[in-house]
């Protein structure tokens, strides 16, 4: 994986930040690389957000989630699919020994909401394998 220079260890200090505003989240959807799974599809793209508040020096992985009014009607629904995808990534970070700095925007499935949790953790440790992440 390009881009593998700012790379955190477990013992440093690692985050799990919010991929903040329109333009950055435009970006990441028009120039991001596609990872499409069984219950979400993942745009990434390496390094920090261009953002003021979002320190280029700080290794962290800057994730948004993006669920339209398509997937479900009800709003509490799409949430749930929301938490459940990021819930999903941070479990399945946390356990990384080494993680460099991403910028993640997660697209929930419709299967999302229905499935089971370890399904969704399955995708997520697919997309990390398949990324080179340890």
């Amino acid at each position: 994986m390009e881009g593998m220079s700012g790379c955190a260890t477990l013992s440093s200090v690692m985050d799990i930040s919010r991929l903040r505003g329109r333009k950055i989240c435009s970006r990441v959807l028009m120039q991001g690389r596609v990872w499409k799974g069984k219950h979400m599809m993942i745009r990434w793209l390496s390094g920090a957000p261009r953002h003021p508040a979002a320190d280029p020096k700080k290794v962290a992985v800057y994730v948004g989630v993006l669920a339209s009014a398509k997937l479900d009607k009800s709003a509490v629904r799409r949430n749930r699919m929301r938490r459940r995808c990021r819930e999903a990534l941070r479990i399945e970070l946390k356990e990384r020994s080494v993680l460099p700095t991403l910028q993640l925007l997660l697209s929930p499935r419709s299967s999302s909401l229905t499935c089971d949790f370890t399904d969704i953790l399955t995708d997520v440790r697919s997309f990390l394998s398949l990324h080179g992440l340890p």
